[in-house]
């Protein structure tokens, strides 16, 4: 079977799998700047047939892999940014540059992903099509996948796309997925409320805005639990208030900033609809004025039911029905690979990374400056990868 021989070939290079990983760990980037993390994979992967194509926006790269027969083309994608915050694993290949490390396994997924590139390019003749690796800067909130696209490096687009994100607190070896909306969409709101400063032992004489912006964050929970169905999750959280410089002065100015975390295009408007007129409406109350900006983030990541169905049967090939976790409802977490999924039929899975035999449950997840993963995991993600893409242009969407 084609996907035992891949885990197989997996298993084979796993040294410089994990090497890669390591390399790119100790050495992380942020943003859409990634260039160290590019010049380590293409050295890595040097003696492959691999065509390259490198963007203008970012330094995002695709590499293109033709096979030895015409057919279709599917993409596998793995991100390269890291994150601003301090690492402390004691690992010892553990970040080099303070303030900066990969705490949400993006080091990961470019080492799979190169190592898939590998064990598919040891095929190539048996290839119907061709596989785009894409390498992915900025997914850490800068919308790489969108600049990417919109420098034509997906063009012509592929006719199905994978994706692999590492969950560190999830069982060993699983492979996780689920049809429809698996991760939200992520806006973010700015609210400035104006009112008149003064004395704050004459509050009478002064219009606070304070009291009024503490309304607005109250008001805005009623609003997502009493205006919204329950039945479709929908997020908003205040994560600051910034308001005053003295202990005796009424400011002029209440600032309030915070996420917005929905599951479909038509919660999202709403959403953004309602948020300005509760906080519109609050503020007139207390004759305060008020400015809501909305800034859109990542869409909804939306999984095409037949990727699903591919990448079960996978996961199931290459473990066991036991391998395969399907996911009960979304994660309200967000992912740029959405953008890709807006434009090419295809899905995002989950690698479960906790150590194996271990309580998975106790261990640190993603954006925690403790976070390891049990490297033994990944060439079998490197084979899923590889395993989707093979069997998509093996038998297309059956």
């Amino acid at each position: 079977m084609l996907t035992e021989s891949l885990l197989a070939s997996a298993r084979a290079i796993e040294p410089r799998i994990v090497s890669l990983r390591r390399a790119i760990h100790a050495e992380p980037e942020l943003g859409l700047e990634t260039p160290l993390t590019l010049a380590k994979v293409r050295a890595e992967l040097a003696d492959l047939p691999l065509t390259w194509r490198e963007g203008t926006s970012a330094t995002g790269a695709v590499a293109v892999l033709q096979g030895g027969r015409p057919g279709k083309t599917a993409l596998l994608r793995g991100d390269m940014d890291a994150l601003p915050m301090q690492e402390n694993t004691g690992l010892p290949f553990a970040s080099t540059i303070a303030g900066r490390m990969h705490a949400c396994g993006h080091d990961t997924h470019t080492a799979m992903l190169a190592g898939a590139a590998r064990i598919l390019a040891e095929r190539r003749g048996e290839i119907a099509g061709e596989v785009h690796f894409m390498f992915q800067p900025g997914e850490e909130g800068f919308h790489g996948a969108r600049y990417m696209i919109e420098d034509g490096l997906l063009d012509p687009l592929p006719d199905a796309a994978f994706a692999l994100h590492i969950i560190p607190n999830a069982a060993h070896g699983i492979i996780a997925g689920k049809e429809g909306a698996m991760m939200a969409a992520a806006d973010t709101f700015d609210i400035t409320v104006r009112g008149m400063g003064g004395h704050a032992s004459l509050p009478h004489d002064a219009i606070d805005p304070i009291p009024v912006a503490a309304e607005i964050i109250t008001a805005l929970q009623a609003m997502v639990t009493r205006r919204f169905s329950a039945a479709e999750a929908t997020v908003v959280t205040t994560t600051q208030l910034d308001a005053g410089t003295a202990h005796n002065v009424i400011p002029d100015i209440a600032e309030l900033r915070g996420t917005i975390r929905t599951l479909s295009a038509e919660r999202r408007e709403a959403v953004h609809g309602a948020m300005h007129e509760v906080a519109s409406g609050v503020a007139a109350a207390h004759g305060c004025s008020v400015e809501v900006v909305i800034t859109e983030g990542f869409p909804v990541t939306l999984n095409d039911s037949r990727a699903i169905a591919l990448g079960k049967a996978v996961a199931i090939e290459m473990g066991g029905e036991e391998k395969w976790h399907q996911l009960p409802h979304a994660l309200m977490g967000a992912e740029d690979f959405s953008y890709v999924l807006q434009k090419v039929p295809g899905a995002m899975f989950f690698l479960g990374v906790a150590e194996e035999g271990a309580d998975w449950r106790t261990c640190c997840g993603i954006h925690n400056n403790r976070m390891v993963v049990d490297e033994k995991t990944l060439p079998k993600g490197s084979a899923f990868l590889a395993s989707c893409a093979a069997k998509f242009l093996e038998e297309g969407w059956s």
